[in-house]
């Protein structure tokens, strides 16, 4: 099924607010088996919104439109839709005692304004929101396309779909079964992902489909299947094995895993802790590892060397590997992870080393090169080096998330 998603304020055209709600509805509503073909951004006015209906394609047979639905004067989407649809607003009683109800759980009285949120239009199905005063509408045309309103506010949009929309979508609007299943991936690029895995890739049953889903350190591989759901289960747990058995490691976790909650989850089995000791992510490793509830049990803290200063008071690297090597070193790595082990007295410690960017590159140590070390209990530690690109954000990210798969091989070998 064709949809396509309309935003309306000017608050977005102008970069005042960035439009959030498309990524989220359009991600949904791709995992529930909708295609959305286009999405258009339109201006707090009359004219606008009514242009935009005009725009649709003809295969479209879902329009979602979210903003423009609360009680100030500037909200329009709803008496435009009712012009659009040639009817009339009506009061709807369940609506303002809901409303109503809201308010004075709140301790408020109902103002005017909200009062005029329970005018809807006459045509339309109400769909209703128990987060929020604006109720979500339903209308379909006499092409057979519906048409949903959704107020602007993300969670409140959220809400809507989660509640009334996605539900309705996949009973009654599609009446196919759709799964998916996401295998995660770190560390491996995804061209050479996609070489390792291309002729499995091109084998697959032709009711699965693959996509690949990058983003700075990871690849998510999603399996999607459509048809009946005693068929395709079957079907999607075996290309599951094929693919875990090509890529072995590489593979961390499925869906909503993190990489920070399964390393914290294989330190707690071994009744292990740890810490970090970080010079170019700045603490960000150790943000990823708090992150987590419950991390208090195995992280136990971090030193964020920037300074080379720091890395020789408290981690004790020696003036001598800084001046000889540098602090972007396998040497001064070495001894920062060690070093941080013994300070913090924790079982593990994982220390990175860098060069972030956009500055301090040179022809050797070009931006993106970093180093990281693992030292743990056996008394090994294990030093490695890694060239990312130039952006400095995705570098300190790709940094946080090379370490912990590297301590997460550690800790599964």
């Amino acid at each position: 099924m064709q949809a396509e998603i309309i935003t309306i304020g000017d608050e977005i055209l102008i970069g005042q607010t960035v439009d959030t709600n498309s990524a989220w509805m359009g991600q949904n509503l791709n995992e529930v088996g909708v295609d959305v073909h286009a999405i258009q951004s339109v201006r707090d006015t009359k004219e606008s919104i009514l242009a935009s209906l005009t725009k649709l394609d003809d295969q479209t047979k879902l329009i979602l439109i979210t903003g423009g639905l609360g009680p100030t004067k500037d909200d329009i989407t709803k008496t435009t839709l009712a012009e659009y649809f040639k009817t009339e607003l009506e009061f709807r009683q369940n609506v303002f005692d809901h409303l109503k109800r809201l308010f004075e759980s709140m301790g408020r009285d109902i103002s005017n304004l909200n009062r005029d949120q329970a005018w809807l239009p006459k045509d339309c199905e109400a769909l209703q929101n128990d987060v929020g005063t604006a109720w979500g509408m339903k209308f379909k045309d006499e092409k057979g396309r519906v048409f949903i309103s959704m107020p602007g506010v993300p969670y409140e949009m959220k809400f809507l779909m989660r509640e009334h929309i996605l539900p309705w979508i996949k009973k009654d609007l599609l009446g196919i079964d759709i799964l998916h299943k996401t295998l995660l991936t770190q560390g491996v690029p995804e061209s050479v992902l996609a070489d390792r895995i291309k002729e499995w890739e091109e084998a697959l049953p032709s009711q699965i489909r693959l996509a690949y889903l990058p983003s700075p350190g990871l690849v998510k591989l999603r399996l999607t299947a459509k048809g009946k759901r005693s068929e395709l289960q079957p079907l999607m747990e075996a290309e599951e094995v094929k693919l875990r058995a090509l890529l072995g490691h590489t593979i961390f976790g499925t869906d909503a895993d993190s990489l920070q909650a399964l390393v914290g989850d294989l330190l707690l089995q071994k009744g292990w802790t740890l810490s970090t000791a970080e010079s170019c992510t700045g603490g960000y490793l150790a943000h990823l590892f708090t992150s987590v509830s419950g991390s208090s049990r195995y992280f136990m803290g971090s030193i964020v060397s920037y300074d080379n200063r720091l890395k020789k008071d408290l981690l004790g690297v020696s003036e001598e590997s800084l001046s000889k090597f540098g602090a972007v070193s396998e040497e001064v790595v070495r001894q920062m992870a060690e070093g941080g082990r013994k300070r913090m007295q924790t079982d593990w410690c994982v220390a990175i080393s860098g060069i972030a960017g956009p500055d301090g590159g040179s022809d050797e140590k070009p931006v993106g090169t970093v180093w990281i070390g693992i030292a743990g209990p056996l008394g090994e530690t294990k030093v490695k080096r890694f060239q990312f690109g130039q952006g400095r954000d995705r570098n300190i990210r790709r940094s946080a998330l090379m370490a912990l798969d590297q301590l997460r091989i550690q800790l599964i070998d």
